[in-house]
């Protein structure tokens, strides 16, 4: 992808960033953000409120139908229950599909990171946390998600670019191209 605009030379105004939780989602949203100059939504800091309570279905589609009504925003998040609501909003889909080991590692870390601090892109009051069921989900995201998210790319936005980064040298060559310039 062109760092400046997509083929047909128009700048992409509604990113939508979809993949396995520690593939790089909320990264290359902020720089995809930043190059751009567009806001950044992340989708967990509207889904979850104090306590790691989750939004119940109706009210968070209608917070996602609210969000992706915006003329320009990057956003990352999966929730496949409001993809129907977002991907035919998109302008471009971001897709970093990682190994399950490398989104493993990578939210192990980011635990570490943020022990003390909390992430900035996490609700208040949702301290970052690993539980079992959420090493499960990023181990098991290539045979159990994975093809239902394609499958709704497939369905809600055939028309869309999608960007699939399948290593980390491909997310750390994307990121840097669409870095802002210095």
């Amino acid at each position: 992808m062109d760092a400046k605009a997509e083929p047909g030379g128009t700048v992409p105004r509604r990113i939508l960033v979809v993949g396995c939780a520690g593939s790089g989602k909320s990264t290359l949203a902020r720089a995809l953000g930043a190059r751009y100059e567009l806001p950044v939504i992340h989708l967990d800091s509207h889904f979850w409120t104090p306590g790691w309570v989750a939004l119940d279905r109706e009210p968070w589609r209608a917070v996602c139908r609210e969000l992706a009504a915006g003329d320009a925003w990057v956003m990352d998040g999966n929730y496949g229950s409001s993809l129907d609501i977002r991907l035919p909003r998109a302008d471009l889909i971001v897709f970093p599909d990682l190994p399950p080991a490398l989104c493993l590692a990578r939210a192990l870390r980011r635990r570490w990171r943020f022990r003390a601090t909390g992430r900035p892109d996490r609700a208040p009051g949702c301290p970052e946390r690993i539980e079992w069921q959420f090493l499960r989900y990023i181990g098991g995201y290539r045979r159990r998600h994975r093809g239902r998210l394609l499958a709704a790319i497939a369905r809600y936005a055939p028309d869309t670019p999608l960007v699939r980064l399948r290593t980390r040298r491909q997310v750390r060559e994307f990121g840097r191209v669409v870095s802002p310039v210095a």
